[in-house]
C-alpha cells in the first residue's frame, strides 16, 4: 500500500498580531509590537498550502486557536462583559491581554508530536499535544489543540489521541519542532529522532545559560513511551546548549529531516557523532544521507536571521526532493550561496522553491513552523476529514472567508476592541462549518 508524508499547516487566526512574547525566539522579540496585516498572513499561508498540494503533495489545513481567550482572562481574575474584560486587561496587565491573543498556533509544528503507525506497536498513527508549558501564551493552547486534531483526523480504528503531558517544567513539551523522522520508506518502520534541550530532573547536566532549554528529555521519553515506539527505533539527541543561547529556540531552526536525509548545522547537537553512529545503526540497510553545514558556510547568525534549517524538505510523488525556503534564504547572501551549492552537490536535494511568508517569519516561524507532518498510508488518508485537505476549491473558499472576516491592519490598541472579539468570533464559527469541525472552540461549547 502507498504511503506519504502529508503536511498540515496552520491557518493564521483572524487576530494575527506581533506582541513579541517569545523569549529566547529572536525574530519575535525583535518585531514587537509592530503593526501586522491578518488578512496577507492567512492568504500567504493558503497560498503556500496550494503550492505544495499542486506539487503532488497531500496537504492539510490546522484551524487557529480561539482568540482572544476570555476563559483564561476570567480565570486570572478580569470580571465584566467581555469588552470590560479586555478594557482592563489592557490598562492593567497587558502582557496578559496580549498573551490571550497570540497568534502562536499558526505554528503547528509545536501543536503535536506524531509517530506513524509502521513506527507504533499498535500500528495506529499516535498524536500526544504538545504541553508547551514553557511560554503562557502557549501553554493554553494543548485542549483546543486536541480537539483539532481528533476533529481533523477522526478514524478511531486507525488514530490514537493522548492527552498533553503533565504541566510541569519537568515534562516540557515543545512538540514536533523538536522531533524528526527517517526512513527509507514512508511506509516501512524508521528512526524517530527526539532532540531535548536539556534534562528535566538533574540541575546539573548542560543546559543553556540565557535562553530557556523548551524541550526535556524526560517529556521526549514520555511521548516515546506513549506511542509504544520501540527503543531499537528511537534516538534521543540533545541540542547543543550554546546555539540555543544565539536564538535556536527549537531544533527545527538548527536541524530538519525528512526521508533519509538529515540536513543539519555542525553545531546542533551534543556528541554529534557518537549519536549519529546510533541514528545510522538503528537505520541498517540502505542510503542515509546526514549533511552537514559547516559554520564557515553559514553562521549560526545567518542561520537564524534566514531560518535556513526552518525550511521543509519534501519527498516529491516523482521522488525528486525539493526544500521549500522563506524568500528570507534568498535574500541573505551566504545562505544563497550555500543552498546554490548544495542543489549542485551529488546529494538527494535537487531544487530549492522559495516561498513569501514574510507575516510569519517577522512573528518568529518560517515554513516549517507552519506545518505539522503525517507520514500515512491510503487508508489511513480516507479516515482523515476531507474538508480539512487542500485543494483548488478549499483554497478558493478558505480564502474567500479570509477576505470577508480579516483584517487588513492590526496594532496592539486594537486588542481591547470588542469588535475585534465578535469578528473573531463569527469568523471562527463559519471556519468550523467549512472545514466540519464541529464545535471545537470553548464559544461553541457553552
Amino acid at each position: 500500500m502507498r504511503a506519504f508524508e502529508a503536511n498540515f499547516d496552520g491557518l493564521v487566526g483572524p487576530t494575527h498580531n506581533y506582541a513579541g512574547l517569545s523569549f529566547g525566539n529572536v525574530a519575535s522579540q525583535s518585531n514587537a509590537q509592530a503593526v501586522s496585516n491578518p488578512r496577507a498572513a492567512a492568504l500567504q499561508g493558503l497560498d503556500k498550502m496550494l503550492s505544495v498540494q499542486q506539487l503532488g503533495m497531500v496537504q492539510g489545513v490546522l484551524a487557529p486557536q480561539q482568540r482572544p481567550d476570555i476563559h483564561t482572562l476570567k480565570q486570572l481574575g478580569f470580571s465584566g462583559s467581555d469588552g470590560e474584560i479586555l478594557q482592563k486587561a489592557f490598562d492593567t496587565a497587558p502582557h496578559l491581554l496580549m498573551a490571550c491573543y497570540s497568534a502562536s498556533s499558526m505554528w503547528t509544528a509545536n501543536a503535536a508530536t506524531v509517530s506513524p503507525s509502521a513506527d507504533s506497536a499498535d500500528g495506529k498513527v499516535h498524536f500526544t499535544p504538545a504541553n508547551l508549558v514553557n511560554k503562557f501564551h502557549r501553554a493554553i493552547e494543548h485542549g483546543v489543540t486536541g480537539r483539532i486534531l481528533k476533529a481533523t483526523f477522526v478514524d478511531q480504528q486507525r488514530f490514537a489521541h493522548h492527552h498533553a503531558l503533565p504541566a510541569h517544567e519537568m515534562f516540557g513539551d515543545e512538540g514536533a519542532a523538536n522531533h524528526t523522522r527517517l526512513c527509507r520508506d514512508y511506509g516501512q518502520q524508521g528512526v524517530q529522532l527526539f532532540v531535548y534541550g536539556q534534562h528535566g530532573s538533574d540541575p546539573t547536566a548542560p543546559k543553556p545559560s540565557l535562553y530557556p532549554a523548551r524541550q526535556t528529555l524526560e517529556a521526549s521519553q514520555a511521548v516515546a513511551r506513549l506511542h509504544q515506539l520501540n527503543e531499537d527505533n528511537t534516538v534521543f539527541i540533545q541540542q547543543n546548549p550554546d546555539v540555543i543561547d544565539q536564538g535556536v529556540f527549537h531544533n527545527d531552526v538548527i536541524a530538519v529531516g525528512n526521508h533519509n536525509v538529515l540536513f543539519y548545522h555542525e553545531q546542533a547537537f551534543l556528541d554529534t557523532q557518537s549519536k549519529l553512529e546510533e541514528v545510522r545503526r538503528k537505520f541498517g540497510e540502505g542510503e542515509l544521507h546526514f549533511i552537514k553545514v559547516p559554520t564557515e558556510a553559514v553562521s549560526i547568525d545567518n542561520a537564524v536571521r534566514s531560518y535556513l534549517f526552518n525550511t521543509q524538505i519534501l519527498t516529491l510523488p516523482s521522488g525528486e526532493m525539493v526544500i521549500i525556503a522563506p524568500t528570507e534564504c534568498q535574500e541573505n547572501a551566504q545562505v544563497a550561496a550555500y543552498l546554490e551549492t548544495l542543489v549542485a552537490q551529488n546529494n538527494p536535494i535537487a531544487k530549492v522553491l522559495y516561498f513569501n511568508v514574510k507575516q510569519s517569519m517577522q512573528n518568529g516561524g518560517g515554513p516549517a513552523c507552519l506545518r505539522l507532518r503525517v507520514a500515512m498510508n491510503e487508508q489511513e488518508l480516507a479516515g482523515v476529514n476531507q474538508a480539512t485537505l487542500i485543494n483548488q476549491a478549499s483554497h478558493a473558499s478558505l480564502s474567500a472567508w479570509v477576505s470577508k472576516h480579516y483584517r487588513d491592519q492590526l496594532t496592539l490598541d486594537d486588542l481591547r476592541d470588542p469588535s475585534l472579539l465578535n469578528e473573531s468570533l463569527t469568523a471562527l464559527d463559519e471556519l468550523t462549518q467549512l472545514l466540519k469541525l464541529g464545535s471545537v472552540y470553548p464559544f461553541q461549547r457553552g
